[in-house]
């Protein structure tokens, strides 16, 4: 959703340990532990167990996930895309009262007002959109890999009004 495979690529950083799953086969389940580094020589053949461990339903729902975010270059949508509603927003709530940070990368959006903002969801709700919100005073958005430029100019319509 960040507009790479993994969030910590952003910080040039490297995890010796790294569990994935729920996005891993598009809902599916499925999960993987995956190590380097240190790490790495921890777990030979046979030393762990999983529920899901070789599910050939999950593992092919795992591959075409991953062809369709390269085929349809999603990393780089998520990008394109997450950058337009950070715009749109900043621009619609340029000098609105309340409003702290608007933030995020790629499709990770959030949006820091100076006050609880709860009461967002269920008027969100009423119009057909679904937003949570995070510390009280952060609306969270995590538009779908697909979300368009076009989506992302409905969003803005609709959200910044609220």
């Amino acid at each position: 959703r960040t507009g790479k495979w993994f969030g910590w690529q952003h910080a040039g950083t490297r995890p010796d340990v790294m569990t994935l799953a729920k996005g891993l086969a598009s809902g599916v389940p499925i999960g993987a532990c995956v190590t380097s580094g240190l790490a790495k020589g921890l777990f030979g053949p046979g030393n762990h167990g999983s529920t899901f461990g070789g599910n050939p339903l999950a593992c092919a729902a795992a591959l075409a996930t991953f062809d369709t975010i390269v085929d349809d270059s999603l990393m780089d949508n998520a990008v394109t895309v997450g950058a337009a509603i950070r715009k749109g927003m900043a621009e619609a709530l340029e000098g609105v009262a309340g409003v702290v940070d608007i933030r995020g990368r790629g499709l990770m959006i959030g949006i820091e007002l100076d006050r609880p903002c709860g009461v967002l969801m269920g008027r969100a709700a009423e119009q057909g959109l679904l937003i949570s919100v995070t510390s009280e005073r952060v609306v969270r958005l995590l538009p779908a890999l697909t979300f368009t430029t076009a989506d992302a100019q409905t969003l803005v319509g609709m959200l910044a009004p609220m």
